[in-house]
């Protein structure tokens, strides 16, 4: 068996091909300079010539609020040639598995909380991503569509706000947890007394270790098509991956401030978004699957912040 992994550079697809090579399975990547996922001519011709048995789809372009609000164009743009090229190649080439990552901005902005799988398309949408969240509902009803027309077996997982090793920790363009460690840990070096969180603090968020979620995708991936079938429908078949916990901004800026040694003033600028006031993932149903995530998230934290270190002379440049 080998399995494309399409995103293999990214946080998410990084942690899957770990996955998938520890388990000794086969595996086929390309670099973005070696296939653009948004050219429909090289993603036919590669998947042509390659037929891979399986897809892992975590290619996309992804980013934190002040990216979204910047680029909203180049968001929706892209994730939707990276989805419709690929997904549609697959099947052409007969590729009998794929998976797909979307995202819990799928959501409504005012989902009620817990966010279920059936809250899709039942309000709208937060502005600040909503050209993202479109695309990832785009990719969702692309494999639901193929399944239904042409019995393909192409699957859909919505994770919750990830981090971890290989996170990306730009300054301006990264997501919220990345965001605080490189501003935290910035602070205390240069001896700073305070440091500036966008928004309020109040709104919550929900995080999931990549491990963990490369662990939950693999776990989905390899279901039987009747399990899977039978805690999915037709028109609502993709699976939840959080942890069913969340904190408050405030909560996570405090646990980034201990794991980074600040001790200084945490200030929050409320003239700053504070996006979707909460967003927590029902996980039920994957965990009546029989999966739910290990790693706790003050743990989670620390890891990441070694690996930032670890990696700190490449992210300076960054």
């Amino acid at each position: 068996m080998r399995v494309y992994v399409a995103g293999h550079r990214g946080m998410v697809g990084g942690a899957i091909l770990r996955k998938l090579q520890a388990r000794g399975i086969e595996t086929l990547t390309r670099t973005h300079a070696e296939l653009d996922l948004t050219d429909q001519k090289a993603v036919t011709e590669f998947m042509a010539a390659e037929r891979p048995d399986a897809v892992v789809l975590a290619a996309a372009k992804v980013g934190g609020i002040q990216a979204n609000n910047t680029f909203p164009a180049q968001f929706i743009y892209e994730n939707l040639m990276i989805e419709a090229n690929v997904i549609h190649q697959a099947y052409a080439a007969g590729v009998a598995r794929l998976l797909f990552l979307g995202s819990s901005c799928i959501y409504p902005k005012l989902a009620p909380q817990p966010m279920a799988e059936d809250a899709l398309l039942t309000g709208t949408l937060e502005p600040t991503n909503e050209p993202y969240a479109i695309a990832k509902i785009a990719g969702i009803k692309l494999c639901e569509s193929y399944n239904r027309q042409y019995g393909t077996d192409y699957r859909s997982v919505m994770p919750t706000n990830l981090y971890g090793p290989g996170d990306n920790f730009h300054p301006q363009n990264s997501h919220v947890l990345p965001a605080m460690l490189r501003r935290f840990h910035e602070a205390v070096q240069s001896g700073a007394p305070e440091v500036v969180v966008w928004g309020t603090g109040t709104p919550m968020r929900e995080f999931l270790h990549v491990d963990d979620m490369a662990e939950a995708s693999l776990f989905v991936m390899d279901l039987d098509r009747a399990a899977y079938e039978a805690n999915t429908q037709p028109m609502l078949s993709h699976i939840n991956v959080g942890t069913g916990q969340d904190v408050t901004i405030a909560e996570l800026a405090r646990m980034v401030a201990e794991v980074t040694g600040f001790t200084g003033e945490i200030r929050f600028d409320s003239s700053k978004p504070d996006g979707t006031p909460r967003k927590l993932m029902d996980v039920g149903r994957l965990r009546d699957m029989g999966w739910q995530a290990s790693i706790a998230l003050r743990d989670g934290i620390a890891e990441t912040y070694r690996w930032f270190l670890d990696n700190a002379a490449e992210l300076r440049e960054a």
